[in-house]
């Protein structure tokens, strides 16, 4: 059953009447009207919601058995003290908040990783360099770290106070202070509410329980369709190539990658490839591409993928403008029209387009620009759309329809995709698209990577351009352990060379991303079938109480701690258990801060005891077929890993066309084995050489 058909069908149990006055108030009694629809997932239907809201108008399957396979827990929260109703044509919600209790999520925020005490109005919109609730994906869903989150799936903007407003009714009162004489006055007194206004006269609330944060975002993310398994070609390098490059010159560019033995698996092109854009007509300009179609195989000869850059707007010299344009918007960005991408008749006019044109060319997925925001460029609200959806609820689903369109068409191939998008929100998790944008802070990159792991969406902190070489390595070093590594160079053309002092460096980090794609690959099939983020915050890692926003997880064994420009030392947070140094691997630390000057040549990585970390050999290329993968131990415990392999491309891993290979590995003896589990088919390897990295 598809997502739109699964939400239509859970019946929700709607208490109390709303009158069709304005200001009648419809209040809901949480003590008894949450629905149970898995395990540690409940539904609640406030006053009279809209029709259209995040998760209606996409096509997923939520996976309730992967749900109900994680361990039950009940809400942690009095239900009595959550308050909602329905008043003056809006909805009024009310969370309580414990003392210490911690806030996560609230969308792709860039500079704060714990939420409490922000206010911020919920919207899509491109990042401006403010933590206000305007972002490429304002999920409107927070995690406690009581163990419970709820997803508010409104279409709309919504108004979040998190532990800001102070009631009368309050039972836990904020001190009375005199600012007159009391140096312990403060303007903001202490708040036991999190409250959320949604401009509509009803919303549906999903609760989400767990035993830890992390099987409350699984179960999100799971009930969201479950994390996307990209094409195993879509974990490698990316670069892409300026803009008006013509096809002679991007092989230039691959060939120079070759000769100077840079890895390279994606090609991205950007506007120049079509013959107009912005608007666009997304078909291939005869000048600069004069045959696309054998252009894409010979990239594919050399296992290299196309990607092409795409942006809403069809132009009206597209050669299906007059067929598409009674199914466009009233507004137009820069002249070209808006496709309503929630209605059939748009799905199979653009499908047909992009498919004849680039899909069945080869051409291996898209870089979905512009379907953010800033003001001025795109539809405003006042727009309105053949579907009936208003300006205000496309603007917040309309780069998650985007999303839900294209990876269907590579769906209906059964061919894996990957790619880049601007925009979305609550049910885009299963899509296989990362989000990217213009905004160029190192640092709040790296904090937004970690706050994509609450709210079921990827980003990647994308290579563009540095001041200096330091500054171009760090940022490098950064991108090789995100969802996608990538070098957006459209702007200036710079290459992975650009910097000759630091031109050796940065090929070894790019080498060190190739060779861990077999356990970046085993990652990803976690976040598909088990809902755990591929990167992860530290608050998710068990024996970690802090939340530091400049590092991360990344799997189940590697915490990564980046630098940035300017820096020679930094402090990382260790979990409780024995920690080791990933390049060397000698012990570090046991649940305490350390102090690292690692050089400029490498990033701060370190395994968990008892890791094991399967690895390709340096390659610049995948492997079409089975290759050795050496298999590196860190610690002093024996441990297994269970490494995953299917066949890197289509669709038959959800039919259980997949194989588990259990690698063990025991220090003590300095012995290891693998075992192919089922006796399934293997794809990727040939041979296992263990490796016990501390001595």
């Amino acid at each position: 059953m598809s997502g739109k058909g699964f939400f239509l069908f859970v019946t929700v149990l709607i208490l109390g009447a709303c009158g069709t006055d304005k200001h009648h108030n419809c209040q809901f009694d949480f003590t008894k009207g949450l629905e149970k629809v898995a395990s540690g997932v409940w539904k609640a239907e406030i006053g009279n919601p809209d029709k259209v809201n995040l998760l209606s108008e996409l096509d997923f399957n939520p996976k309730i058995d992967a749900i109900n396979n994680i361990e039950e827990a009940e809400l942690p929260v009095d239900k009595a003290e959550i308050t909602a109703e329905v008043f003056d044509g809006k909805t009024y919600i009310r969370f309580p908040l414990d003392k210490e209790e911690k806030i996560y999520g609230l969308g792709l925020n860039f500079q704060s990783v714990q939420q409490r005490g922000r206010i911020a109005r919920l919207h899509v919109d491109h990042y401006g360099g403010s933590d206000n609730g305007r972002t490429h994906a304002p999920v409107p869903f927070f995690v406690s770290s009581k163990g419970y989150g709820v997803l508010i799936n409104a279409a709309r903007y919504i108004d979040v106070y998190a532990g800001t407003s102070v009631r009368k009714d309050t039972k836990n009162p904020p001190v009375l202070y005199n600012r007159n004489t009391d140096r312990d006055w403060s303007a903001q007194p202490y708040s036991d509410n999190l409250e959320f206004l949604v401009s509509a006269e009803g919303v549906e609330l999903v609760f989400f329980s767990g035993k830890s944060m992390l099987d409350v975002v699984r179960r999100f993310n799971l009930y969201n369709g479950g994390g996307v398994l990209p094409p195993k070609w879509g974990l490698g390098f990316w670069h892409r190539v300026p803009t008006l490059f013509s096809e002679e010159q991007v092989k230039e560019e691959v060939g120079e990658f070759k000769k100077r033995g840079f890895p390279l698996s994606v090609i991205g092109l950007e506007p120049g490839w079509m013959t107009r854009a912005y608007p666009c007509t997304y078909q291939w300009d005869p000048g600069r591409f004069p045959n696309p179609e054998a252009f894409v195989k010979d990239m594919a000869a050399q296992n290299i993928k196309v990607n092409l850059w795409v942006n809403p707007g069809v132009a009206p010299d597209c050669e299906i403008a007059l067929e598409i344009e009674p199914y466009t918007g009233t507004h137009t960005e820069w002249n070209g029209m808006l496709p309503d991408y929630s209605m059939a008749q748009t799905k199979k006019i653009m499908g047909d387009h992009f498919s004849r044109n680039a899909i069945d060319k080869g051409v291996s997925g898209f870089k979905m620009d512009e379907n953010d925001g800033y003001d001025f460029w795109v539809a405003p609200d006042v727009a309105k759309y053949p579907s009936g959806i208003s300006g205000e609820q496309m603007r917040q689903i309309y780069g998650s329809l985007m999303q839900s369109f294209m990876a269907g068409l590579y769906r209906r191939k059964n061919e894996r995709t990957y790619g880049l998008v601007r925009a979305g929100n609550a049910g885009t998790t299963s899509y296989p698209f990362v989000i990217y944008n213009d905004y160029y802070n190192h640092r709040d990159f790296i904090t937004a990577l970690i706050n994509s792991s609450f709210i079921g969406v990827l980003w990647t902190p994308e290579v563009r351009a540095s001041k200096t070489s330091e500054e171009w390595l760090r940022r490098m070093q950064a991108v090789c352990f995100s969802p996608l590594a990538m070098l957006n160079a459209w702007a200036d053309g710079t290459k992975p060379w650009s910097f000759a002092d630091v031109e050796e460096q940065v090929r070894q980090v790019m080498m060190l991303r190739m060779s861990l794609i077999p356990y970046l690959y085993t990652t990803f099939a976690h976040y598909a079938f088990d809902g755990i983020p591929p990167v992860r915050a530290m608050c998710l890692e068990p024996g970690c109480e802090a939340d530091p926003k400049d590092q991360f997880m990344v799997g189940e064994s590697l915490l990564v701690a980046p630098l940035f420009a300017g820096e020679t030392s930094r402090k990382v947070i260790l979990p409780k258990g024995k920690w080791y140094d990933f390049y060397t691997g000698d012990f570090v630390g046991d649940g305490v801060t350390v102090s690292v000057e690692p050089g400029l040549d490498k990033i701060p990585v370190f395994v968990k005891d008892g890791g094991i970390i399967p690895m390709y050999e340096p390659m610049t290329t995948l492997p079409e077929g089975p290759v050795p993968v050496s298999v590196r131990h860190y610690g002093v415990k024996a441990s297994s890993f269970d490494l995953y392999d299917d066949d890197g491309r289509t669709y038959d891993y959800e039919n259980g066309v997949y194989t588990w290979i259990r690698l063990v590995a025991d220090p003590a003896v300095a012995s290891g084995k693998a075992t192919v589990l089922d006796d399934g088919t293997i794809w990727s390897f040939n041979d296992y050489e263990f490796k016990f990295m501390t001595k």
